[in-house]
């Protein structure tokens, strides 16, 4: 009798302990699953904390109409003007309505990464017709003057770290390459300039925006990172840039050569222009023939490191994968192509 009892309280005992250790088991489950939940949490709260202003496609839409329909009103405003006030007043007018118009195109370009291809396609059609639209409130009432390159030949010089400063107070002069009113934008850079070598160096201290414009017969070259480059008017030029971890925007360029890294590339109005890069989304191409694309080959002390820091470190191909906007076909646009490898250039080396 007495080991009966002994049996069942044993086995009691064991019963005991086995539910002891399945609700310990449950109770390490359960705090293993609240533990994730809350680096979960934690890192989602850090993803947002981080996210730039408009890292969703409905947010980015709402600024860009608002932008949009701004400009569309001051268009509208100059178009039913009976009575100008003045013609310096009117051109100033012109002026807000053109950086109002760049603003839009780098607010498109600085948010291209997350936005649907259709989401950029379509913005940048939109801007495209508010240039169009500008350019006809321009051409009736005030003259057009057309930019030339002076065929005067000088004596090729280098200018090293002599970049020209404007007055930020001053606002960008409007001039026209073709058909298109073209803003100078206001970041320092080399202007104004024929048959010299233009050098500046940013490893030491990185770059912020830079301008090229009004150049002939120049060869350029940038060293080190930039935040955004700005090209107008280049005839007969040789273009070298260090990466660019913001946008590259070109404007008028005709029998040059570019050398360019960067995360977005814009061309417009570009004629007989060999483009080597390196870029993360494809190349945009507008108003523009007998463009040939190809490889980035650029090297100097740091490059490499530069390519790093600039997220420009992977060759990702698509400086082949060209669009062409003003080529709606299912087929290949023939203002663009491939440049064979035999009409390369070798690898530029920059001392």
């Amino acid at each position: 009798m007495e080991e009966g009892k002994i049996d069942a309280l044993c086995q009691e005992q064991e019963v005991f302990q086995q539910k002891s250790k399945h609700e310990a088991m449950l109770e390490r489950l359960s705090n293993l699953h609240q533990s994730r939940l809350q680096q979960s949490a934690s890192r989602k709260s850090g993803l947002e904390d981080s996210s730039p202003a408009f890292e969703s496609t409905q947010s980015f839409l709402a600024r860009f109409a608002e932008m949009k329909h701004s400009i569309e009103a001051s268009l509208k405003q100059c178009r039913e003007a009976s009575d100008p006030d003045s013609k310096s007043s009117l051109k100033s007018h012109l002026e807000r309505i053109s950086l109002a118009i760049e603003d839009l195109q780098k607010l498109v370009a600085e948010n291209s990464y997350f936005l649907p291809s259709y989401e950029v396609r379509s913005s940048l059609k939109a801007i495209s017709d508010l240039k169009e639209s500008l350019e006809v409130v321009n051409s009736e009432f005030l003259p057009r003057k057309k930019f030339s390159f002076r065929n005067k030949v000088q004596k090729k010089e280098i200018t090293q770290d002599k970049d020209v400063e404007l007055d930020p107070t001053q606002t960008p002069e409007l001039l026209s390459f073709a058909s298109a009113v073209i803003p100078i934008h206001d970041s320092p850079g080399f202007r104004n300039k024929e048959n010299v070598v233009l050098e500046k160096d940013f490893r030491a201290a990185g770059g912020g925006d830079f301008t090229l414009s009004d150049l002939n017969a120049c060869e350029i070259r940038l060293r080190g990172c930039l935040r955004a480059l700005y090209v107008h008017r280049l005839k007969n030029c040789r273009v070298y840039v260090g990466p660019v971890f913001g946008s590259v925007l070109i404007e008028g360029v005709e029998d040059c050569l570019f050398m360019l890294a960067s995360h977005q590339i814009r061309i417009h109005h570009a004629n007989n222009t060999n483009f080597y890069l390196r870029v993360r989304s494809r190349p945009i191409i507008e108003d523009s023939s007998g463009v040939r694309f190809a490889p980035y080959n650029l090297i100097y002390d740091g490059v490499e490191k530069d390519l790093k820091d600039s997220g420009l470190e992977e060759e990702t191909g698509s400086w082949a994968n060209v669009d062409d906007f003003k080529w709606l076909r299912a087929s290949q646009s023939p203002n663009w192509s491939v440049l064979p490898e035999e009409e390369r250039v070798c690898t530029v080396k920059l001392n």
